[in-house]
């Protein structure tokens, strides 16, 4: 994903991913599946039964490893006669291989990992459907949350690609897979310029996606587990059939240990690591700190023990150099999002 460009900074960014529009290159592996019994192996490590997933939809899920801990967040599409997985957290081309060849393959399913040619470009805000308008032939509207649909590259008249509602921030968001993705990414581009928006960086990205309650898109799981990162409710737990890793959860329980938004002064920085007090006392440990992309406040990952993980309660934690400052707990989305108010005309 390219850095802001040098007359803009990460506040600009962030400014046109809740103001306008922003678009960005998705760097993550692509994984294609083919064959009709697909599901049958994606049934064998996702955490949601693809049973009733219907074509033509996009949806999220969980991969385990064998002892029950968070592998990565998957998008899971269903195009035509195909499935395609896409990365939501950090994972290597590398891993997907390594974690993938774990699974027999049913009879007849292919698995292809960064097929050659094809890429994604995503593009997120409250005017983002006014760029995703241009790239259909009907009205954008009608694309639903989740749902796929054909689309046309102006310039790349033979090229394949497919535009999803989906996004990661709380405003619209659209991802667009295509076989031209250096096409696609420029066609955005140059769209989302038209309608006031610009291209933008990770860390503005990073910063808004964990407002909207998705901080662990960039951070990562941090060896947390399942319920832990809360990723409760991404499991299906009233299936019957077994999947990778579901021998080792245990269903989430409410006194447990969690991961927790916390805000803290603006300019503070307090470091991963860091004990997290209350009246004194440690009540949990500061997992991650987000870009400082929002001049408003500093926003914090950390993992709180029950009863501290409540909202509005007041925390305390030090900084880099020694300095004290106050926290607080907060409910996630932490933005109220543009898109909420805006319309799709």
């Amino acid at each position: 994903m390219p850095a802001p460009t040098p007359h803009r900074t990460a506040a600009d960014d962030y400014t046109t991913l809740r103001t306008a529009v922003g678009a960005y290159p998705v760097t993550a592996p692509l994984v294609r599946i083919t064959g009709e019994r697909r599901t049958a192996l994606l049934d064998r490590f996702l955490t949601r039964s693809g049973e009733f997933v219907e074509p033509d939809t996009v949806r999220e899920a969980l991969a385990l490893h064998a002892d029950g801990s968070p592998f990565a967040v998957l998008l899971h599409f269903e195009i035509d006669e195909d499935a395609w997985l896409l990365p939501r957290t950090p994972v290597t081309v590398e891993q997907l291989s390594t974690y993938l060849d774990q699974f027999e393959l049913p009879d007849g399913v292919a698995v292809e990992i960064a097929p050659a040619g094809w890429g994604a470009t995503a593009f997120e805000g409250p005017t983002a459907w006014s760029v995703a308008a241009r790239f259909v032939d009907h009205d954008v509207s009608g694309l639903t949350l989740h749902a796929v649909t054909e689309a046309a590259l102006p310039g790349a008249p033979d090229a394949r690609a497919h535009l999803a509602r989906v996004g990661t921030t709380g405003e619209y968001g659209y991802l667009l897979l295509s076989d031209a993705p250096g096409a696609a990414y420029e066609t955005v581009l140059a769209a989302v310029r038209e309608e006031g928006g610009a291209p933008v960086g990770p860390d503005a990205l990073a910063r808004v996606q964990a407002e909207a309650g998705m901080g662990v898109y960039a951070a990562g799981f941090a060896g947390l587990g399942v319920e832990e990162a809360d990723l409760a409710w991404m499991v299906d737990w009233e299936r019957e059939d077994p999947f990778h890793g579901s021998a080792a959860l245990d269903p989430p329980t409410p006194d447990a240990a969690r991961i927790t938004a916390l805000a803290a002064p603006a300019g503070s920085r307090i470091a991963p690591g860091t004990p997290v007090t209350a009246a004194g006392e440690p009540v949990g440990t500061v997992l991650w700190r987000a870009p400082s992309a929002n001049p408003d406040e500093e926003l914090l990952l950390a993992l709180l023990r029950t009863p501290f993980r409540a909202p509005h309660l007041p925390l305390a934690a030090v900084d880099e150099d020694g300095v004290p400052h106050r926290t607080a707990t907060v409910t996630l989305p932490r933005v109220l999002a543009r898109s909420l108010t805006t319309r799709i005309a």
